[in-house]
């Protein structure tokens, strides 16, 4: 068993070398043991029960020590050249003087001239005269002595007699003829003919040139630049020594008083422990711990040794099994250590899926509960030599 732990830490050469002494050392053990059990069998055996070898198991206590898997050494690290930018203002033009001619300053003026000047012409207006009519008096109006006629019933035979003499009126005589008459006589009236105004712009001086003194000034630009602030250098570094801290087991108490025990003869064959494991699963339950504590513990607390092999489904490739079946026989050796069981006490070997139960082998359907039955684990009493 300690063969089989130290192997997990040997390189490959190595472990090809350890499984062959291991091969010698069993071959030798076995020949030995059967030398031994031949003439030494237990006394005065009773029928139908089965015996198995128990020796004082060696008692060990583990101890933490700390391996240095690489020295310390010292080391040479190289460090660039430090700089820092900084910014300068510097002078790119210094200050003088430079002449300047003002140019003159022109302005535009726009300039009215008579391109035909004002005048007169004459107009003649006739005569105007109004058409009427005119009413002359031919006759002035005038009276005379008219004798009236003789009164109607006049019996006076005279023919002057029954008549009256009356001054009458005679009126006027007039004649209405044509006439023109003058309004306004005929004259001369003058009349203003306005003459043509053009324009045109000319260049008038507003200023007139002249040349200025003008100082100027000085020109700055500011500058990037990298300064040294640290050349490079190196520096010596000691690097630590790296440990790794290993638990080992120390005897503190040697074994191996062997006594012939009685076992009920059922343990000496591979007996089942219903752990009911997961599918692809190596950790135990707490229902599988409460069936080892009550199934597995107390045969192992009488000082027999035990040799626990699991198995698994078919499911899954060969290799994956294989390494599931031996994850679940640590896994119960690893809670029984933890339960106080010496190490030398316990044998584990996973077989993966090469010992089925049943027809769910590759390409074969079967059920859950079918596949349940081959991923156990079972346990047996052996001897200890």
């Amino acid at each position: 068993m300690f063969l089989v732990l130290l192997t997990q830490h040997l390189s490959v050469p190595q472990k090809i070398i350890l499984k062959m002494k291991k091969y010698l050392i069993n071959t030798c053990f076995l020949l030995l043991s059967a030398l031994v059990f031949s003439q030494d069998l237990p006394e005065n055996p009773e029928e139908g029960k089965c015996y198995v070898r128990c020796k004082t198991p060696d008692i060990y206590k583990n101890e933490t020590v700390n391996v240095a898997v690489a020295p310390e050494y010292k080391k040479i690290v190289s460090h660039p050249a430090s700089y820092k930018t900084v910014t300068e203002r510097v002078l790119i033009r210094e200050a003088g003087q430079q002449i300047t001619i003002v140019p003159a300053v022109w302005g535009n003026e726009e300039v009215t001239y008579y391109e035909k000047e004002d005048g007169t012409r004459l107009e003649i207006k006739d005569a105007i005269f109004n058409h009427g009519f005119e009413t002359v008096e031919t006759k002035a109006a005038s009276a005379s002595w008219q004798m009236s006629e003789k009164m109607p019933g006049c019996e006076s035979d005279n023919p002057d007699d029954c008549r009256y003499w009356c001054y009458k009126p005679s009126p006027a005589e007039f004649k209405t003829m044509p006439v023109e008459k003058l309004i306004s006589d005929a004259q001369v009236v003058k009349v203003t003919v306005p003459g043509i105004k053009r324009t045109y712009n000319k260049r008038v001086m507003v200023k007139k040139p002249k040349t200025l003194i003008v100082e100027t000034s000085a020109e700055y630009k500011t500058i990037t630049k990298s300064v040294l602030v640290k050349d490079a250098w190196t520096e010596e570094v000691v690097v630590p020594a790296v440990y790794r801290s290993i638990t080992k087991q120390i005897l503190v108490q040697k074994g191996g008083l062997t006594s012939w025990k009685s076992v009920d003869c059922t343990l000496v064959d591979n007996t089942p422990l219903p752990i009911n494991w997961d599918y692809s699963s190596a950790t135990l339950n707490d229902g599988a711990k409460r069936i080892i504590d009550a199934r597995l513990l107390p045969i192992l607390n009488t000082g027999v040794a035990v040799f626990i092999e699991s198995h698994t489904d078919m499911r899954g490739s060969s290799s994956d099994n294989q390494d599931l079946s031996e994850r679940r026989a640590k896994a119960v050796t690893d809670y029984l250590i933890s339960k106080g069981i010496n190490r030398t006490q316990l044998y584990a070997k996973g077989y993966g899926e090469s010992r089925l139960l049943n027809k769910c082998s590759d390409n074969v359907t079967c059920s859950e509960a079918e596949h349940s039955v081959n991923r156990r684990t079972t346990f047996r009493v052996v001897n200890q030599k």
